[in-house]
């Protein structure tokens, strides 16, 4: 009896085991039925949104386009008629990179589209150069916006950190921008035209989209749109000169008043006139360069085909108004279409003065730099002329001793000048010696860094120009000096000294 029981036993055994891997079997056919239904309903979910998505762009057409359930409403054009494949995407027509406060309310936009260059960038000096010339109520009734004419976002992001204007961009005055790499359309299918190869054809067809995004950007920011270039200089006083002249005007029936006779440089609009101006350059922006289609514009706006070419032109010269002399200089030799040399300059400029004097405190200048032939720093500092010296290395300085001691109020000092923009002090600071720094028991300066010969430092070189006050604490000085600190690659210009004195 008891062998029969052990072989009960181990029937149930064997059936048991059998039991737990018929479970195990179907828990494993169970999980995957239910991986293939979690792939189905991903499927599903896809396909869902992918149809969402399909009914939103449809949507967005529709609503683009102006199209209602109602048989009878007209259809207009918009910018995707001329570029559809804008539609694919929401992000399509905003910037990439913006930098900035977003200024609106002023009287004058200034747009500086810029691009890679094969050999050198002057988008710095030129930013320099149009800041430099601003005052600060000016300052306070513009915009300046530079347009990042590039897709490659991390070349983008470096150009805006590389220009170093942080007061500048915090006030609102300087605006950073660049266009989605979804704004351009294919340009592998342009055809030839006017015996231009395709590469040029191709960056004149990507330039009027730059001046179609930017005039987009600009139009709704102030009353006055200014198109400008990234290697130009301006005259002192542009900014109330061009707008005093727009508002002397004795119509408004003007287009462009132009403040350069080269290319598309100084050319002023009214910001109301911009979606006209886009509208007709989205039109035929692979078939002319901008130049011509703006006279185009002007010829079917004014011009009588019964008449001759000189009435056209008369009566397209109410609309295209030219001021002179120029307020606006190019200074680039290296064009942004590769290979391209351009010396263009606008002889209605004229000679510019390179240097600005001011009266200072009788002193005794000296230097460690070498002098390049008579542009001496003695003539610059009284004012008749711009110190021009050769590279300088670390260590060099430039020392104003004051005959006698002097209360100091405010000091400027400006590198480089309209003809060598480039020359200019990098990494150079600005240090002070007080009459009494050496006499016991004075009262030492923390928050100021003090050199092993007794100067303070007070200020540095930022994009050539150094500026600022000096803290009357100090008390009268007994010299004032500019240190390098690292070697230069490029000679150096001094082109103004103001040393105010303390009233």
């Amino acid at each position: 009896s008891l062998s029969l029981l052990y072989g009960v036993v181990d029937i149930y055994q064997r059936e048991f085991l059998a039991l737990r891997e018929r479970l195990h079997s179907a828990e494993q056919e169970n999980l995957k039925r239910s991986k293939e239904l979690n792939l189905v309903l991903d499927e599903i979910k896809r396909a869902i949104a992918e149809k969402q998505a399909l009914r939103d762009i449809n949507r967005t057409w529709l609503k683009l386009w102006n199209v209602t359930t109602s048989k009878n409403v007209l259809q207009l054009p918009s910018i995707f008629h001329h570029l559809p494949h804008l539609l694919a995407k929401e992000s399509s027509l905003q910037p990439a990179v913006h930098v900035g406060q977003g200024r609106t309310g002023v009287s004058i936009v200034m747009g500086v589209p810029s691009v890679k260059r094969e050999v050198h960038s002057y988008l710095t000096d030129t930013i320099s150069s149009l800041m430099a010339e601003l005052s600060a109520s000016e300052k306070d009734d513009c915009v300046i916006v530079v347009f990042i004419a590039e897709t490659d976002q991390q070349y983008a992001n470096g150009v805006a950190d590389n220009l170093k204007f942080p007061v500048e961009i915090q006030s609102g005055l300087l605006e950073i921008i660049s266009p989605s790499v979804h704004f351009y359309p294919d340009f592998s299918r342009l055809k030839e035209s006017f015996g231009d190869p395709k590469e040029r054809v191709r960056w004149r067809t990507k330039q009027n989209l730059d001046y179609c995004f930017l005039m987009m950007y600009a139009q709704s920011k102030g009353t006055y749109y200014v198109q400008l270039e990234d290697d130009i200089v301006a005259r002192p006083n542009y900014f109330t000169t061009m707008k005093n002249f727009a508002l002397q005007q004795p119509s408004e029936e003007w287009m462009i008043l132009e403040f350069s006779q080269l290319g598309f440089i100084g050319k002023m609009f009214k910001s109301l006139d911009l979606s006209l101006i886009v509208e007709f350059m989205l039109m035929f922006y692979k078939d002319k360069p901008i130049d011509w289609l703006l006279d185009h514009i002007m010829w079917v706006k004014v011009c009588n085909p019964e008449k001759d070419a000189k009435h056209c032109d008369r009566q397209k010269a109410n609309l295209r108004i030219r001021f002179k002399p120029s307020l606006f200089q190019h200074v680039g030799t290296h064009s942004s279409l590769a290979g391209k040399i351009q010396k263009l300059k606008d002889k209605d400029f004229g000679k510019q003065t390179l240097h600005k004097g001011h009266a200072n405190p009788l002193a005794e200048v000296t230097t460690s730099l070498k002098t390049y032939q008579h542009f001496t720093l003695e003539k610059a500092y009284l004012g008749e002329d711009f110190f021009w010296a050769f590279t300088p290395v670390a260590g060099d300085f430039i020392r104003i001793r004051f005959f006698t001691p002097v209360r100091i109020e405010r000091y400027f000092f400006r590198s480089g000048n309209i003809e060598h923009p480039g020359d200019k002090l990098f990494n150079t600071s600005v240090e002070v010696l007080p009459f009494d720094a050496l006499k016991e028991g004075r009262e030492k300066t923390p928050k100021y860094h003090r050199t092993e010969d007794g100067f303070i430092r007070i200020g540095m070189f930022h994009n050539g120009i150094a500026e600022g006050e000096v803290d009357p604490t100090f008390g009268p000085l007994e010299a004032l000096r500019l240190s390098v600190i690292t070697d230069s690659p490029v000679w150096v210009i001094l082109s103004e000294i103001f040393i105010k004195k303390a009233e």
